[in-house]
């Protein structure tokens, strides 16, 4: 299905999730939902779905992430398909054991005889005054754990076929929603679709610069390019939507055409998602690359409370125009 089938309708970002997460419930009734709250939703994903499914396929947990996300892991193995919600994005620290040493391996360490199709999905990232134990964007980190598949997409478009995608897979996935998308519209067919995981998309094509973005900083990529594009600079957006896996293929074609790169990431600089990409790249494209690729993304820092100081660490307009500034006059 492509982005113009079926009703030209607009929807929000999280009701998008909410419409792929019901829609994986009335084909499979194997799929459960678990996690704090999920019988009101806080942030609105799993909204309603008691009403239709009932208390046995939507359950509220204790306040424990150790246990509910360990549960999943249970569940999955004897045949059903959990979907967890982790509310928040930091609250992965608190389950990291049950994630990366179970979820993550099990499946390996027995040979294939267990199959795990966990979607984990949590907003995450700085929302305007989380502070530090509630605006950590833990994808990079996740990216590092062999096992799990990691999606992150910026349209509710995206949300609503990607959450279907990552609840029929048969292996763990773990599923980001951009804490400031959550509220964002857009076309969303009435219909259930989905959208393979490990294929990027390119939103805007241009000959001089690949820009490639990392959640919402899609967003602002795109309104610099358009600031470059006005200037007669063609700006190659990509939002690679899967960071596990991660399509180095449309990265690749791309650098090979532009010459430059700029990898934008909404986490910190150090082993982010941007340093995979440019790291990569390097090694893949380096005979086509006109000046050494850019990395932006944040300092090294927790995420401070005070909008202002938050402002001066997240990823703002200016670094990316920054970044393709600087790789064009290299």
């Amino acid at each position: 299905m492509t982005k113009n089938d079926g009703a030209q309708r607009s929807t929000y970002f999280v009701k998008a999730m909410q419409e792929g997460l019901a829609a994986a419930m009335r084909e499979d009734p194997n799929v459960v939902v678990i996690g704090e709250d999920v019988d009101r939703s806080v942030i609105g994903a799993t909204r309603g779905l008691l009403a239709e499914f009932g208390d046995t396929r939507v359950r509220n947990t204790p306040i424990s992430e150790q246990a509910f996300v360990g549960a999943a892991v249970g569940g999955a193995a004897v045949g059903l398909r959990p979907v967890v919600d982790m509310m928040i994005g930091s609250f992965f620290y608190v389950a990291m054991d049950q994630l990366a040493n179970q979820a993550a391996k099990l499946p390996y360490m027995s040979g294939g005889q267990i199959n795990l199709p966990i979607t984990y999905f949590t907003a995450t990232g700085p929302s305007g005054g989380g502070a530090a134990q509630h605006s950590e964007n833990i994808h990079p980190m996740l990216m590092n754990v062999a096992g799990l598949k990691i999606v992150m997409p910026i349209t509710p478009y995206d949300a609503k076929g990607l959450m279907l995608s990552a609840i029929r897979d048969s292996n763990p996935v773990v599923y980001f929603q951009d804490h400031v998308l959550g509220g964002t519209k857009g076309h969303v067919p009435a219909e259930s679709y989905s959208i393979p995981l490990g294929f990027a998309d390119v939103k805007t094509t241009g000959k001089d610069v690949t820009v490639v973005a990392i959640g919402s900083t899609v967003l602002k990529a795109l309104r610099v390019a358009a600031e470059f594009e006005a200037k007669g600079i063609g700006i190659e957006v990509i939002d690679p939507r899967t960071l596990a896996p991660l399509d180095f293929d449309t990265i690749a074609q791309s650098v090979a055409k532009t010459g430059r790169l700029v990898a934008v990431d909404n986490a910190r600089l150090t082993c982010s998602a941007a340093s995979e990409i440019v790291a990569t790249i390097s090694t893949v494209c380096f005979s086509d690359l006109k000046a050494p690729p850019e990395r932006v993304a944040w300092a090294n820092v927790p995420v401070p409370f005070s909008a202002p100081l938050e402002a001066r660490v997240v990823v703002q307009d200016s670094d990316i125009r920054d970044a393709i500034e600087k790789v064009l006059a290299a």
